[in-house]
């Protein structure tokens, strides 16, 4: 049995918070604070003499703030970092930024749930791979993907399910960047909180050939448009005749999670059959394979993202081994097989 502790370095330049943090994470048995760090300068010295497992990083410092810090840093000193902002922007500029993942800063009333979210936070960090660089599309490929489209029918039934968790905010884009704009309408669940999710999907409407939106109850399912569920809502995918929409609402925890991306793949699995396409990607845990599994089980064809590509390989993993995969592929090649598929 292995009883070796995560050691965890907590980088702010709030005393306050570098003791908030610190006493979140000293509760946990399996987890040990073997120091703080109060700014980056601080931070690169202790990360080099005391070689923590994982870091938990303030955005907001003196000299020079978290993201620049990260720029810098994992290029030399691979560590898996979590980096603690109360900006979404922030936030997917440190995943970018080579962070593993990010928390929401807490208010009074949300201690309890932060500490323990940020321990399981720290778990996953402490597995998962760190600088797996640039995965982006190459610029051929993406031309390739951008012109690959144009005999696609307008009047398509198909409908493209995507959901992930950690490492999963650069993921979905590598995957729906570079797709055209006659793609099926798609539909993406990844575990964020309320209020990053319209943020995320405004950053991917930016950089996409596709319209992306935050999902709203009954927004209609058609071919050039993503819909990204939003945060503390659960997606489900109805039918009325020839018309798919959205249900978002509010509802229990399902998998752990709200949105479950079990809950959106079951729906899929229950309205679109075999004209779902699911997509599986990095994130710890099993949310979506046992809803991956019905939507093969009902004619879907199904994607897993494959180990060597993923920062946590956990969803994809309980998904391939529960045999709800139809083809496991790399993150980059994940966007010519939907093409593929669809031509």
């Amino acid at each position: 049995m292995n009883n070796k502790k995560i050691r965890v370095l907590v980088v702010d330049d709030s005393a306050m918070f570098r003791t908030v943090l610190s006493n979140a994470l000293t509760t946990a048995p399996d987890i040990e604070v073997i120091g703080t760090a109060v700014d980056a300068a601080d931070a690169k010295v202790k990360i080099l003499n005391m070689k923590p497992d994982v870091i938990t990083l303030d955005v907001e410092m003196p000299k020079m703030n978290g993201i620049e810090f990260l720029k810098k840093l994992l290029p030399i000193h691979k560590v898996a970092a979590i980096v603690v902002t109360a900006s979404a922007v922030e936030a997917f500029e440190a995943i970018s930024a080579g962070a593993v993942d990010y928390i929401k800063k807490p208010s009074r009333d949300e201690m309890f749930t932060f500490g323990r979210r940020l321990q399981n936070l720290v778990r996953t960090a402490a597995t998962a791979k760190v600088g797996l660089g640039n995965q982006r599309a190459s610029e051929t490929t993406a031309k390739s993907l951008r012109h690959s489209m144009l005999n696609i029918s307008r009047n398509t039934n198909k409908i493209i399910a995507i959901g992930a968790s950690t490492g999963g905010t650069d993921a979905i884009q590598v995957v729906v960047e570079n797709l055209p704009k006659t793609t099926p309408g798609i539909v993406i669940v990844q575990h964020m909180p309320a209020g990053f999710t319209k943020m995320y999907a405004d950053r991917l409407n930016r950089v996409c050939q596709m319209e992306v939106k935050e999902a709203e109850d009954g927004d209609i399912i058609r071919q050039g448009l993503i819909i990204v569920g939003a945060g503390e809502f659960h997606l489900r995918v109805k039918r009325n005749g020839a018309l798919y929409s959205v249900e978002s609402r509010r509802g229990d925890k399902v998998s752990g999670h709200c949105p479950s991306v079990d809950v959106m793949f079951e729906s899929m699995a229950q309205n679109a059959g075999a004209n779902g396409i699911g997509v599986i990607l990095t994130g710890m845990g099993a949310d979506g394979a046992k809803g991956l599994l019905q939507m093969k089980q009902k004619g879907a064809f199904t994607i897993g993202q494959d180990e060597a590509s993923c920062v946590v390989y956990g969803m994809p993993m309980v998904a391939n081994n529960m045999g709800a995969v139809s083809k496991q592929a790399s993150l980059q090649s994940i966007a010519g097989i939907l093409i593929e598929k669809l031509r």
